[in-house]
């Protein structure tokens, strides 16, 4: 049986940079360690597994001030080790404007990678945000999938404040609205979609361009 992981992370120190605010609260949250590993010792993991690997980037920077997970390093890891990880999802920051179009079209026409990667709660949006819609629109145009997290996050859990995350910016209303305005756009909603899993179960079942990936 062959498995592919649709989501997975890098788990190296440029992943664990990118999120460095929330790495202690991640491990408390967790309940193990949360640190960085060599390359090779991750890409042995998958090799044990026996998995199959489409890595994410991760581009936090106008909100949590560290440098992103960047496409130029997913897509690197991703063709030193083809045999292991056999593609890749892109990460914009879609609060970055013109530079997000610029960077949407490299990854897709110069890097060759999958799709997009979205992350509402850390990044403080909600993607049916009208202004973010000419970099829906380019992405549309690239004929390239969206993959966008749904429901709550380890993130910041537990911490006061939730550490200035919102959850509502991943509600399930927002991938629909997204779905209806961009019908050809093909969007993943990532994780389960707690504690929104009838709504998101609602907007996967109407919306023919809507799926749904239950990791985590």
């Amino acid at each position: 049986m062959r498995i592919i992981d649709l989501h997975c992370y890098p788990n190296t120190k440029e992943w664990i940079a990118c999120q460095q605010p929330y790495v202690d609260a991640l491990a408390k949250y967790w309940k193990r360690q949360w640190r960085a590993r060599p390359e090779e010792e991750v890409v042995e993991e998958f090799a044990a597994a026996g998995v199959e690997a489409l890595l994410v980037a991760l581009d936090l920077e106008t909100t949590a001030g560290t440098p992103p997970c960047s496409n130029d390093f997913v897509s690197g890891m991703q063709k030193r080790h083809p045999d292991r990880i056999i593609q890749c999802w892109a990460a914009v920051d879609p609060l970055k404007g013109e530079i997000a179009l610029r960077e949407a079209r490299r990854a897709v026409q110069e890097l060759g990678m999958l799709g997009f990667h979205f992350h509402p709660i850390m990044g403080h949006y909600a993607v049916n945000d009208k202004q973010f819609y000419p970099l829906f629109e380019m992405i549309n145009s690239l004929k390239v999938p969206v993959m966008i997290d749904v429901g709550t996050t380890g993130m910041g859990a537990g911490m006061p404040g939730g550490m200035g995350a919102k959850i509502r910016h991943a509600h399930p209303a927002a991938i629909d609205e997204l779905a209806a305005d961009f019908p050809n756009l093909t969007i993943i909603a990532a994780h389960p979609g707690w504690p929104w899993v009838d709504e998101i179960t609602a907007a996967g079942l109407h919306k023919g361009n809507v799926f749904w990936e239950l990791s985590g």
